[in-house]
Parts: structure tokens; C-alpha cells; sequence
């Protein structure tokens, strides 16, 4: 696997938990959107994260890292790289990239830090004629946890929908809540016609597996890294 020579541009915190990271790769950088990176720690530990931006954005490389109390794993590689100006990625890696052809119906399913994944299928998408429906569902437990909303939601067309659902909302909240599952059910009690792309904790991922196969969805169409693991 090719190995790519970074140098850290930028990290800022996006919330107390999640950091936006941008790398600038020493050479030209191809990927597809939804692929992932390893960031080398040592000889014997390479960790992976979804590569934000699209690939239409050159010369650049930006991941979102929670680092949240007790997740070690992640933190460890965000400390790597805030003490480490120069560093070296493995990559690029997945199976679950968005399709050459998309001219289906999509859902695009993220849970929590999963939007770093779909983040970079809905700006690609976003950047062509879109000649089908899109659905972005961000699945977070909290408000606390989201960022970037405006953004998102001043992205929306005829052809793009932008759907956070928080499952423990304040009474401030005005949008969707409970369950995000559970919201695109509702919203769709039949998913045979349609491409489902999905990132999150992996039994998130599995029960959206089973339950939208049950509403009819081929599980041929829906893309998940997590299905390598579950």
C-alpha cells in the first residue's frame, strides 16, 4: 500500500470532541469519495479515518478525529499529530467509495463522527447534476455534538436533503429527534429503489442493515466499510 508524506496545516476543534485535521500530501493525492487513510504512529501501529473532503478539493487531505475521555485509540493519533509536524499516512483504503454511477435514490446514513465519511460522498454528489433524490440523516446524541448545521443545511436543493436527528434533544431543539434509524423508516417504509451509504459504531451499521433489507433495500446497494468487521 502506498505510504504519503504529510505535512499538518491545521487542526482546530469542530466541538470539545471532534477535531477537523488538514494534511497537505508532499505529492498528488487520488482517492474516491467515502475512502479511508492510515495515519502512522510507529512501524507497527497505523490507525485508520475517513477522509473528509472530496476529491475535488486538491492538494489537501482533512479527517475528523473525535478524541473523546476514555477512547485512547483516537486520542492517541490526534496527540500524534499535533506533536508531529510532519508525518505519513498509509492509503488510500476502502470498498464502501461512492459508486461511479449514483443516478439512484440515496440515503446517506452517518452516526456521530461516521459524517467525516459521508461528509466527503455528499460534497462529490453535491458537485454534479444531481438527477436523483439525496437524503443526508447525521445520527448524534446531542446538540452538544453537532457542528457545521448551517452549513449543511445551506447546501439543501430540490435534489438535497439534510436531516440531523438528535436523540436526547433540549427543548431549544427544532428538528428531527430520537432515533435516526428510526427516522429514515419513517420517512421511507420502502427502500427497494434505493442506494443506502452508511458510517457510524458498528452495530449502528448492522441494524441498519437489517432493518432497512427488511423494508425491501438490496443489500447489494447499501455501502459500509463496518461490513468488512460485522
Amino acid at each position: 500500500m502506498p505510504v504519503i508524506n504529510c505535512e499538518v496545516i491545521e487542526i482546530a476543534q469542530l466541538t470539545e470532541f471532534v477535531a477537523k485535521v488538514i494534511l497537505k500530501p508532499s505529492e498528488p493525492f487520488e482517492f474516491i469519495a467515502g475512502q479511508y487513510i492510515e495515519v502512522i504512529l510507529n512501524e507497527n501501529d497505523a490507525r485508520p479515518f475517513s477522509i473528509a473532503n472530496s476529491p475535488i478539493e486538491k492538494g489537501i487531505i482533512e479527517l475528523h478525529i473525535g478524541s473523546a475521555v476514555g477512547d485512547d485509540y483516537t486520542s492517541a493519533a490526534l496527540d500524534f499529530l499535533k506533536n508531529n509536524q510532519q508525518v505519513q499516512l498509509k492509503g488510500p483504503s476502502g470498498n464502501a467509495g461512492l459508486q461511479a454511477n449514483f443516478d439512484k435514490p440515496t440515503i446517506l446514513l452517518a452516526g456521530g463522527t461516521g459524517f467525516s465519511y459521508i461528509k466527503s460522498i455528499a460534497d462529490t454528489m453535491l458537485a454534479t447534476n444531481l438527477t436523483s433524490p439525496v437524503y443526508f440523516y447525521w445520527g448524534l446524541r446531542n446538540e452538544d455534538a453537532a457542528y457545521q448545521l448551517e452549513e449543511w443545511q445551506a447546501k439543501q436543493t430540490e435534489q438535497f436533503h439534510f436531516i440531523p436527528v438528535i436523540e436526547n434533544p433540549t427543548a431549544d431543539w427544532k428538528g428531527r429527534n430520537g432515533n435516526v434509524i428510526d427516522a429514515v423508516l419513517a420517512d421511507f417504509p420502502n427502500l427497494a429503489e434505493y442506494n443506502v451509504y452508511s458510517a457510524g459504531r458498528f452495530e449502528m451499521v448492522g441494524k441498519a442493515r437489517d432493518e432497512f433489507t427488511r423494508v425491501g433495500l438490496d443489500k447489494a446497494n447499501m455501502f459500509a466499510d463496518a461490513f468488512a468487521f460485522i
